[in-house]
């Protein structure tokens, strides 16, 4: 599949690291340094705009490693991309460790994961159907 991007910063396109990998990862775009302190979060902008498909999305996910060393992660994950956005990619970024954390020019900071995704119609009912499972919920199904 071909998307077009425009690129605006000063960094390589996000590419996929392994022949297998779901995401490309995404680098910020800063002219300083952004320090996130506890708790705190942050619009990181990445200089990359993008014009996807007709139903297809782009996904921004936390990287597993800056979240597992630092407790960096994207606040509203994942994030949605809708194919008719032609803004700048900007990442939530929030700092859920103890530390202040700071966010440099080139960080890979998110990986972004395009996906395919249909658009419902809803068909108004008075009754679903019945399933086994029904209406339990929030550890119904327990310890099996």
């Amino acid at each position: 599949m071909k998307i077009q991007i425009v690129n605006k910063s000063k960094h390589p396109l996000p590419a996929y690291a392994t022949p297998l990998s779901a995401g490309m990862d995404i680098r910020a775009n800063l002219a300083e340094p952004v320090t996130l302190h506890p708790l705190e979060h942050g619009l990181i902008p990445t200089g990359l705009f993008i014009a996807l498909p007709e139903g297809y999305e782009a996904q921004i996910r936390p990287r597993s490693g800056l979240a597992a060393k630092s407790g960096i992660t994207v606040l509203n994950a994942p994030g949605t991309i809708d194919a008719d956005y032609r803004g700048e990619i900007c990442v939530i970024l929030v700092n859920l460790s103890g530390n202040d954390f700071t966010i440099n020019d080139g960080e890979r900071i998110a990986q972004m994961v395009i996906a395919k995704h249909e658009q419902a119609t809803w068909e108004e009912t008075s009754q679903l159907d019945s399933t086994e499972r029904g209406a339990g919920g929030f550890g119904h199904t327990g310890n099996r």
